[in-house]
């Protein structure tokens, strides 16, 4: 396998992507059912990651939930307008073991997975849970003190926050799942991080996961910071992420960490051993269509951006071509997906879904395919493959004015990508809803008294400019609203 400094993830809804392959096939597919052409086209299209979301053992608990609450319930029913009880299986959130779901094949299928995709050079990434539980996993019984208690007095004062789960030794009152700022999620049973005891019993589970992927996307992943815990339960803790990520690495060099993490946390997990940190600000920014703030983001330091994921969607976040009219959508994917950090796209993306799946679900609905998107998407991808942009060193590009009196070019984000005279990139986005223009002043070494020819990758167009031309004035843009190019840069012969 390789390792190439900035790779590529792909997020697949495993139990929605199997229920379409038992449609197909007339009886319950396994992970032993997924095609070897899906994992060759995966391949094929330079993705290095395969995030398996959901794979996990879950319960009858979570499921009684996902089924009988009103709220969840009428969010399903957007999704798929013929719902029934059989397309809600329950969150693969709230876990009762770290065993491949008996329905997808167990273990054994996870193993023989694996091994295909290693064949092709793709690694394998799991989901970890590390707040919570589902409330009918074995430790409720074994070892409740693993889990957060409460009192009456809490049931009174937060009652959607606490629950009462009966036991062999009576009913006992827990608290649910949750971050501080909203009522908890009624599916899942809060670990308690300040008992060193259950640290130790996740510490051995994230080992043991350690030997059946090459790395996990750990769920929320800042609440078991203890100034986090400690305001949301009241509870000190010790870290768990700086003793427990390095004792994984003891059996599993090179194991990697990625957080789903947010409320500018990114650089403390990243400090805590975490190779990569989900990148909301960035989307965030996109979504508000200005591209100053978004170039502002860039100017942060690449021991800091190379260890961001970076995403247009995800299966939290609405789908990118039902949140981005279609030009913009392009824009934003350049923006993305040329800056340095993880690339993370997910299932649905190229072909232009609209439709979020929720993780209680396990059908999604028939959407035609977007053809102009899905080709966009190739192209981009054809981009992503080359050497510079895997391997090379980037940097932002000042957008310069095009002419006096011209403004515009604040509405321009550019990057440059070398790894070698032959293996260089720019880019070069008009991130606003009008015509722009820019000089950009690139940053390679240019020979007056030679050709270059700059080719988009996406388009296909070919432009042609004189090394003297730009490098007195750089290279002239001129881009409608939300264009953008990516430009293989050569000299010519």
């Amino acid at each position: 396998m390789t390792n190439p400094r900035y790779p590529s993830l792909y997020q697949i809804n495993t139990r929605v992507w199997l229920t379409e392959l038992s449609r197909a096939i007339g009886r319950r597919a396994t992970l032993d059912d997924i095609p070897d052409a899906a994992l060759d086209e995966f391949a094929r299209q330079g993705f290095d990651w395969i995030w398996f979301l959901s794979v996990w053992q879950t319960g009858e608990f979570a499921q009684k939930i996902s089924r009988s609450n009103a709220e969840w319930r009428h969010e399903f029913e957007q999704t798929l307008p013929d719902l029934t009880d059989s397309d809600i299986a329950g969150s693969g959130f709230a876990i009762t073991g770290y065993t491949v779901h008996r329905d997808l094949g167990g273990d054994a299928a996870l193993a023989r997975l694996r091994a295909r995709l290693k064949k092709r050079g793709l690694k394998l990434m799991l989901d970890f849970v590390p707040n919570h539980m589902a409330p009918d996993h074995p430790w409720v019984e074994q070892n409740p003190d693993y889990f957060v208690g409460g009192s009456e007095i809490d049931l009174a004062r937060a009652p959607k926050n606490y629950f009462w789960v009966p036991t062999k030794t009576g009913s006992r009152l827990f608290a649910h799942g949750r971050d501080p700022y909203f009522d908890g999620w009624p599916d899942t049973i809060q670990l308690n991080y300040g008992n060193p005891a259950l640290q130790e019993a996740m510490t051995r589970e994230l080992i043991r996961i350690a030997g059946q992927c090459d790395g996990v996307r750990c769920d929320m992943a800042m609440l078991v910071l203890p100034d986090v815990f400690s305001r949301t339960w009241g509870i000190d803790s010790k870290p768990f992420w700086p003793t427990a990520i390095p004792r994984v690495h003891e059996k599993a060099p090179g194991f990697v960490f990625m957080a789903e993490v947010y409320w500018d946390l990114e650089w403390t997990l990243q400090q805590q051993g975490f190779n990569y940190a989900y990148d909301k600000c960035l989307y965030d920014r996109l979504r508000g269509g200005h591209a100053r703030p978004i170039r502002e983001h860039f100017h942060a330091g690449l021991d800091y951006q190379d260890h961001l994921a970076r995403f247009l969607e995800n299966h939290d976040e609405p789908r990118a071509a039902a949140t981005f009219d279609t030009a913009k959508h392009r824009a934003g994917a350049i923006v993305t997906f040329l800056s340095p950090g993880l690339r993370f796209f997910h299932q649905g993306q190229f072909e232009g879904r609209h439709k979020r799946i929720s993780p209680h679900l396990v059908r999604a609905p028939i959407e035609p395919r977007d053809g102009a998107l899905f080709e966009f998407y190739n192209q981009l991808l054809g981009a992503l493959r080359q050497p510079a942009v895997r391997d090379g060193n980037w940097q932002l590009v000042e957008a310069r004015p095009a002419w006096d009196g011209n403004p515009t070019n604040d509405c321009f984000i550019a990057f440059a990508w070398e790894k070698s005279p032959t293996e260089r990139l720019i880019t070069a986005v008009n991130y606003s809803d009008h015509q722009s223009q820019t000089k950009l002043r690139l940053p390679f070494n240019i020979e007056h008294n030679k050709a270059y020819r700059f080719h988009d990758l996406i388009s296909n167009a070919t432009f042609d400019w004189s090394g003297g031309e730009l490098a007195a004035n750089g290279l002239f843009v001129d881009l409608p609203a939300w264009g953008g190019h990516v430009f293989s840069v050569n000299e010519v012969s």
